[in-house]
Order: C-alpha cells, then sequence, then structure tokens
C-alpha cells in the first residue's frame, strides 16, 4: 500500500491517514476523477511541447500479469476474466492483462487501454486512434491494417506508419524503416518506466475495478512526473530523480 510510503516520508505531513483498506476502496471510487486528472495534467505537460513533438506518437502494449504462471491453472478469484498472453519482449508466457497505450515520442501518455492478455495489438488501434486528429503513430507489425489506416489517413489526417511484413509489397513507410525503430525507442523507455520504476506489472489487485484503479493511478503518477520535470526544467524523461510512488 503506497501509504506506507507516504508515513515515512515525512510522517508528520499527514497526521491522520486511513487504512490501507478504506484507502483502496476511495481510490477506486475515485478512478475516473483521477483518469480525468491524468487527461488534464498531459495536456498541461503538451503545452511544454514543441508542434513536432506533439504531432508524433507511438502505440504499443505491456504485460500486466495478475497471477504467477505456475498459479494460473489452479483456482483463483482471476479464473474467466484474466487470459493467457505472450510477452514477446521477454519471450514469455503470462497470464493477465495487457494494458495498450498511445503516447507522444516524448512518452505522454494520450490513451491507453487496459484488456485480457489475449486481445490481439491490432485489435485496439481502432479504439484508441479514432478520438485523434492530426497525428503521425508510429506502430510494429502488429497494427497493419491497410483499410483502417485508409480511413484514419482520410478521415482525421492520422497516419498510422508500420513497417510491411516479409510478404508484403513495400509500403511508403519502407524507406522510413530506420526512423521507425528509432523513434519506436520511445515507447520502450515509457514501457520500461511504468514497468521498473512504477512497477505496474507488479500488483496486489484482487479485482478488475482494483487493477484499474491502479493502472491509473500509476499513469497519473507518470505524468506527474513528466510535468515536474517540465516546471524545473529537466529532460522529460529522467524520471529517476523523481521519488515516485
Amino acid at each position: 500500500c503506497s501509504l506506507a510510503y507516504i508515513r515515512r516520508n515525512p510522517p508528520t505531513l499527514f497526521r491522520h491517514l486511513p487504512h490501507c483498506s478504506r484507502y483502496n476502496r476511495r481510490r477506486r471510487r475515485l478512478v475516473e476523477v483521477t483518469n480525468r486528472i491524468r487527461i488534464a495534467l498531459a495536456r498541461d505537460v503538451l503545452l511544454h511541447l514543441t508542434a513536432e513533438d506533439q504531432d508524433l506518437a507511438v502505440i504499443d502494449s505491456l504485460p500486466v500479469p495478475v497471477v504467477g504462471f505456475a498459479h494460473a491453472r489452479g483456482a483463483h478469484r482471476w479464473y474467466g476474466e484474466a487470459r493467457y498472453g505472450h510477452n514477446a519482449a521477454k519471450s514469455q508466457t503470462f497470464y493477465g492483462y495487457k494494458l495498450h497505450l498511445l503516447a507522444t515520442a516524448s512518452g505522454v501518455v494520450l490513451d491507453f487501454a487496459l484488456v485480457p492478455a489475449n486481445v490481439t495489438d491490432g485489435a485496439l488501434t481502432e479504439q484508441l486512434l479514432i478520438g485523434q486528429r492530426d497525428l503521425t503513430v508510429l506502430g510494429d507489425k502488429a497494427y497493419i491494417n491497410a483499410p483502417l489506416q485508409a480511413l484514419l489517413a482520410r478521415r482525421n489526417q492520422v497516419y498510422l506508419l508500420t513497417p510491411a511484413r516479409a510478404n508484403q509489397r513495400p509500403s511508403a513507410a519502407a524507406p522510413l524503416a530506420p526512423t521507425l525503430a528509432h523513434f519506436r525507442q520511445a515507447i520502450e523507455t515509457l514501457n520500461s518506466q511504468l514497468a521498473d520504476h512504477l512497477q505496474i506489472e507488479r500488483n496486489r489487485a484482487k479485482s478488475v475495478p482494483g487493477l484499474c484503479a491502479r493502472v491509473i493511478a500509476k499513469l497519473t503518477a507518470h505524468t506527474i512526473g513528466l510535468l515536474l520535470n517540465c516546471l524545473d526544467g529537466r529532460p522529460l524523461r529522467s524520471l529517476k530523480a523523481l521519488a515516485l510512488i
């Protein structure tokens, strides 16, 4: 529980803290408010970015396990809700959910979706991009969908660029492959910050609402870190120097 951190740093700042169970209930009830705060703070961060940084985004997913793989086949509270998925970065199968992220190349999360781990990356493309406008989005081969890419470009001026598959004809984005690979590192940095600094892959959630509350709280903490760096004149993604709960 993050209350333990607050009690230690500093112990006199908040003298009347609720019990962890009551705190978690309040956090679950305020999940929509927390997300609105995240969105408002993200807008503030975007104001500090150049037009080029605002118009370039990346799309990807990262695993959010809820049960250890060795125990996934047994009886547990997530049975029937979570699913098996594959973590390509670690070449591992896990049991839980995937967090799909749309973020600027600078690391500002624009939108996200938390779904069972067996849902493919490409299945969330339309949901994450249909509400955007005037945006260039970089994705991997999982996001190849020519009809949707054409629709987004025509209706929203959203250009989803992906590398071509081995059996495809070279696309207009083919010469940009090295550039795509370079900017794809931005989402890998974001995923690393969420996994290593905010431990988004480690949680003690006991229900889907509890998991959603924790994920949104961590995304909000990440956005606060970006905003603090903007205000202090530090590099935007330098979060190691900050005390993130």
